[in-house]
């Protein structure tokens, strides 16, 4: 059975701005995700400093480095939670901080 992806309304949005080369390869990681594979690195990992059942898809193009997080501990489904174009080496602080504030908004609405 699989599972379905629910979008906070600003991920969302944010994703609707990535080229098209990159919601697909989106979509295709989501997809995946839905029929209950596995993905590890380098795709995805486990975002510890968000929340536990939290974690990054990370795709990549000619036009820059994306990241999309995402939450599989909800009985609704996948939670896609926050996304943005990524611009230094490591997730900024401030990424953080949104992510973990858009977790709490879609698990509590």
């Amino acid at each position: 059975m699989k599972k379905s992806v629910i979008f906070h309304k600003r991920a969302q949005e944010i994703i609707k701005g990535f080229s098209k080369a990159v919601r697909r390869d989106i979509g295709e990681l989501l997809f995946d995700l839905q029929r209950g594979e596995n993905i590890g690195m380098p795709v995805a990992r486990p975002m510890p400093a968000i929340a536990a059942g939290a974690y990054e898809l990370r795709v990549k193009d000619a036009d820059g480095i994306y990241r999309v997080f995402y939450y599989l501990k909800s009985a609704e489904g996948i939670l896609v939670f926050h996304a943005f174009a990524k611009k230094t080496q490591t997730t900024p602080q401030n990424e953080i901080e949104t992510a973990k504030r858009r977790l709490w908004e879609i698990l509590n609405q």
